[in-house]
């Protein structure tokens, strides 16, 4: 097992809902959503990272990207234990279209997904979580999360 660098890049709507990737554990039957991102190349920077993750995953130009906070992410996901260091950054789209779009087709590396907007209510409900950890409590509450 290793620590995973990441980056990863929050859009919001000006309806306040936000641009995430579901996804599922199977074995604790619970459904996440997370923002866009992925693992720090060796020698590459975390918000050269975030931009390059972007344009893989969705084809997407980002602009304006602003370091929100960096997090320890500890956890278990598939019965499986996890350690990561999450970059994360705010950045808006180049192209205006994205956010008119409720579904964003993804592919990374040949592995199909959907970016969806979600109103950050659904999350603040308990609806299902918003990974990393703390980034809720980041986005409702102000406070910084800088390791």
């Amino acid at each position: 097992m290793r620590i995973r660098p990441l980056a990863l890049c929050l859009f919001r709507r000006d309806d306040g809902a936000l641009l995430v990737v579901p996804g599922y554990d199977t074995v604790k039957r619970q459904r996440f959503y997370r923002p866009l991102g992925g693992e720090i190349e060796f020698g590459e920077r975390a918000e050269a990272a975030a931009q390059r993750e972007v344009r893989e995953e969705i084809g997407a130009e980002v602009d304006g990207l602003l370091l929100l906070g960096v997090f320890e992410n500890l956890f278990v996901y598939q019965g499986e234990r996890g350690h990561e260091l999450v970059w994360l950054f705010e950045g808006r789209f180049a192209d205006p279209s994205f956010y008119e779009r409720e579904v964003i087709d993804c592919d990374e590396g040949g592995a199909r997904f959907e970016a969806r907007w979600v109103p950050v209510d659904l999350f603040v409900r308990g609806e299902a979580p918003l990974y990393p950890d703390g980034l809720l409590e980041l986005l409702i509450g102000g406070r910084s999360q800088t390791v």
